[in-house]
């Protein structure tokens, strides 16, 4: 136990150092576990289709950047590591409010997991509107106006990005079963 933690005086103090450990927990728990879903989706990346008009694989850019995904997610955790050193246990409630305060950012974890599911089944167009419109949704857009603009921004997104890739790009987005 640092000094620090051994003197706090005042329940803001115990407090700050509280919400200290949790936030340094709640970023080594979810980056390791960023990490291991994309170094899983670095491993399916090598089983993509490729065509002879792809001459580095359809993977190639895919596991690019999932690689450096993973490589922040480790280095994120390196830097939270030395503060777990410096505080000590937490109070009781501390990871329940470290939970409600960061509600949002499992909310969209728990939307891209689905999006991540519902790929392979229904296809990107299909899959990433509904992920659109319902991030959007959970970000603030709730009056009827907000949500015909973010039905509109998931159009263009999700129908617009499979439609630059397939016809300007010339790589094939999952189509799903209704391809």
């Amino acid at each position: 136990m640092s000094n620090a933690t051994h003197h706090a005086r005042s329940s803001d103090d115990r407090a700050y150092l509280d919400a200290l450990r949790a936030k340094a927990w709640g970023h080594i728990l979810f980056n390791a576990l960023l990490a291991l879903l994309f170094a899983y989706m670095f491993v399916r990346a090598g089983d993509l289709p490729s065509s002879m008009w792809e001459p580095m694989g359809a993977g190639t850019f895919p596991r690019l950047v999932l690689a450096l995904l993973v490589i922040f997610n480790v280095m994120i955790i390196a830097q939270e590591l030395p503060i777990l050193k410096r505080t000590s246990t937490l109070s009781s409630g501390a990871v329940r409010d470290w939970l409600l305060h960061h509600r949002l950012a499992f909310g969209v974890l728990l939307l891209f997991g689905l999006l991540t599911a519902a790929v392979p089944v229904v296809g990107f167009r299909w899959a990433s509107f509904p992920f659109l419109v319902a991030c959007q949704y959970l970000l603030g857009a709730r009056s009827g106006r907000a949500l015909i603009i973010a039905a509109l921004i998931a159009l263009a997104l999700s129908f617009g990005l499979d439609s630059l890739f397939r016809h300007v790009f010339t790589i094939s987005l999952p189509r799903g079963i209704w391809g």
